[in-house]
């Protein structure tokens, strides 16, 4: 009752009361949760950022072992589902708050377990945009993008890829960014190739504009400092190139990302040690070698039993986007 007050400082003292409960006496109230989880769930509305802050530090507490933790998940998502204004406005500042309470990998691999499932497809879709675009731009989820980056190098990278690839599959944007994000540039590319003319909308424009900014932005810099070595990295080139054909050529985007793509130095214009060498004519001769040469294992290509675990992926972006079109 106390959490539904009109006053903000009630709703506030009841939640401080909860926390120092759950401390206490956390089996006692657990036994009673069914009372006042759908309270505590419908605080995550309230107009107060303070009280919502609260309320979460709660929910971190309930969900300390598995069988609340996935509750609330589960909860959280169909919230999303039934009121559009709460995922508008309060996604980012709920989801980011329980990656700092529960640990963004677990909170993560849980939210995308469930979208795999879900069956509002359209619902799937905007909720992996927000969650895609929280894990590309908030400092605390920092290291979930390390962690990412490095899917290549070890074991437990690859795993959380593959944990998230089957969620994002549906959004084009969002697949194509954790492709990026995780240095899988070749899955990206065939993702880039796979699209159809009616996955090219304008909504999906949008979305990839807010991509290209972001690819200026200090999460991917390491993408642009590999654009140095073109021919250590030539799906990466032929991913971005893509992305520029997709743009109509007046845009903002296509703009900014073909100036990017401008400054990449000719193939031949670094050797191995470092050292300028005779450059080629001009900035296209070096690109038009390093597409190239893409085949070639020297520079890059997957083969054997990756190759088959992309191809796999790909067939999976594709079932999914057929449902999406259905």
């Amino acid at each position: 009752r106390h959490l539904s007050s009109e006053w903000e400082a009630t709703r506030i003292e009841a939640l401080h009361w909860i926390s120092t409960l759950l401390i206490r006496y956390r089996v006692e109230v657990l036994s009673f949760l069914s009372d006042i989880f759908e309270t505590l769930l419908k605080a995550l509305s309230d107009t107060s950022e303070e009280v919502v802050l609260l309320v979460l530090e709660v929910h971190a507490c309930i969900a300390q072992d598995a069988g609340n933790f996935h509750k609330l998940v589960l909860y959280l998502i169909q919230y999303f589902r039934a009121d559009n204004s709460l995922l508008e406005k309060r996604c980012a500042l709920i989801i980011r708050r329980l990656c700092v309470l529960l640990d963004a990998e677990t909170v993560y691999r849980k939210l995308s377990s469930i979208l795999v499932e879900e069956s509002d497809l359209d619902f799937a879709s905007i909720m992996v945009q927000a969650l895609n675009l929280i894990l590309l731009t908030s400092s605390e989820l920092g290291n979930l993008r390390d962690r990412l980056k490095k899917s290549h190098f070890n074991d437990s990278g690859k795993d959380l890829f593959t944990s998230l690839h089957a969620a994002w599959c549906h959004s084009p944007m969002a697949i194509i960014s954790l492709c990026l994000l995780s240095q899988n540039y070749e899955h990206a590319s065939s993702v880039i190739q796979s699209l159809g003319e009616e996955d090219i909308n304008v909504l999906f424009l949008v979305q990839l504009d807010k991509l290209v900014h972001l690819l200026e932005s200090p999460t991917f810099a390491y993408l642009r400092l590999q654009l140095l070595e073109p021919a250590k990295f030539p799906w990466l080139l032929k991913a971005l190139y893509g992305l520029l054909m997709l743009f109509p050529q007046q845009s903002m985007a296509f703009k900014i990302l073909r100036t990017r793509l401008k400054t990449v130095p000719p193939s031949s214009s670094f050797s191995s040690s470092g050292k300028r060498s005779s450059p080629l004519p001009g900035n296209e001769d070096g690109v038009v070698a390093v597409l190239g040469s893409e085949n070639s294992r020297s520079n890059g290509q997957q083969h054997g039993g990756e190759a088959m675990y992309f191809a796999s992926r790909l067939q999976q972006f594709e079932k999914v986007q057929e449902q999406h079109r259905a």
